[in-house]
């Protein structure tokens, strides 16, 4: 469940951006301007996903360590997938379509 919230918020970040970039912005500016649109809902649906998962990290009773080593890691890898998700993907999606374009001007200078 994790790993496809971490996916599902870079999708987005990449959906947005593409759409950008097809209105005219530069890889850079795109990248930036759809982390800066999506991280409302991102920081929206990390929070849930964490808040929810806080009883297992705080449970006690029989039982209580595998609970709380399970929402640890939830906890933990939610708020590093999502911090990560925000810096990267943009970065990432930069590189990527500058050395798509570098590419383009190769061909089309032979």
């Amino acid at each position: 469940m994790l790993i496809g919230l971490a996916a599902k918020n870079a999708i987005l970040i990449v959906e947005f951006a593409a759409q950008n970039r097809k209105a005219g912005m530069s890889a850079a500016e795109a990248a930036s301007a759809a982390a800066r649109q999506r991280f409302r809902a991102i920081m929206m649906t990390a929070l849930t996903f964490i808040i929810g998962s806080l009883p297992l990290a705080f449970s006690t009773g029989a039982g209580a360590a595998s609970r709380q080593e399970i929402g640890t890691v939830v906890v933990g890898g939610m708020i590093a997938a999502s911090t990560l998700a925000l810096f990267f993907v943009p970065l990432y999606y930069k590189l990527i379509e500058d050395l798509g374009d570098w590419r383009k001007g190769l061909k089309s200078g032979d």
